[in-house]
């Protein structure tokens, strides 16, 4: 198990974290005017206490599960990369979370996948929770470009039976995309959570290789990010401009349908016709 430095306070990257965080800034400026106050504190409880509601009424998260929030939350991802340990700057909040996590492990039941592909796996959290509900001869294959996070992974796999059931591949996406096309692989769910720039990449060979299934679905993480793809161009990042677009691809896509979900950063669920 790695080792524990510090904890890295989490900073709001959905679009109700932010919200929430404005609201907080506004009713602390409203100390002046009770009316508008009342108003900006009602609004701060309906969407403060959402997300913690959503938690609550949502399964609990399995031992091995809590584990991986838990050593993700410790880890001190700055240090981590300024001494060189990860190629890529990280944080806590990549992780899937509890809520996204158990719609995930839902999602394999309700469809009966037998094999999973997690594009970007990070230190696990979704791997696992998508693994728990495949049947005992089920397969997932993670895809990591991170060779400390594909350790750090592995080592919080060994805490669940299921953990057996992953097969970390490490490198890029896109070359892992294209060396399991090579094999013929095919995958009845696909959870997209790389690169954002790449996610077109990505998706285009999904459907372009036969990487997907006849039947099977693509779910796609953050594709509301921190809500700059709705807001008017200029306040969008590079990350926030390809998510806009990758959306507007899927849209225009007749070779699928689809439903975006305004769960955590936004989740779309996209379906093979």
């Amino acid at each position: 198990m790695p080792n524990v430095v510090n904890v890295e306070k989490a900073r709001p990257v959905t679009p109700l974290g932010i919200l929430v965080e404005h609201l907080e800034t506004a009713v602390t400026q409203a100390q002046d005017n009770p009316s508008l106050k009342e108003h900006l504190q009602q609004c701060l409880r309906l969407a403060a206490l959402l997300d913690p509601y959503l938690d609550e009424c949502t399964t609990d998260e399995s031992p091995a599960l809590g584990a991986i929030a838990k050593a993700t939350q410790q880890e001190a991802w700055k240090q981590r990369f300024s001494d060189g340990s990860t190629v890529r700057e990280l944080e806590q909040e990549m992780l899937s979370g509890h809520v996204e996590g158990q719609t995930l492990k839902m999602f394999v039941h309700m469809t009966q996948a037998k094999t999973v592909l997690d594009i970007g796996m990070f230190t696990g959290y979704s791997a696992l929770a998508m693994a728990e509900a495949l049947p005992s001869d089920g397969r997932l294959v993670a895809c990591e470009v991170d060779a400390y996070v594909a350790d750090f992974a592995k080592s919080l796999f060994e805490q669940s039976p299921h953990g057996q059931k992953i097969e970390v591949q490490l490198g890029g996406a896109l070359e892992t995309l294209g060396k399991l096309a090579q094999m013929k692989e095919s995958f009845d769910l696909v959870f997209i959570d790389a690169d954002k720039k790449e996610y077109v990449q990505y998706f285009q060979m999904l459907l372009d290789l036969n990487l997907l299934a006849p039947n099977g679905f693509i779910c796609v993480d953050n594709t509301l990010l921190q809500g700059q793809p709705y807001l008017p161009p200029e306040q969008r990042t590079a990350n926030g401009e390809a998510i806009a677009n990758f959306n507007l691809v899927v849209k225009n896509d007749n070779r699928v349908e689809q439903v975006m979900l305004p769960l955590r950063d936004g989740l779309t669920i996209i379906r093979r016709l």
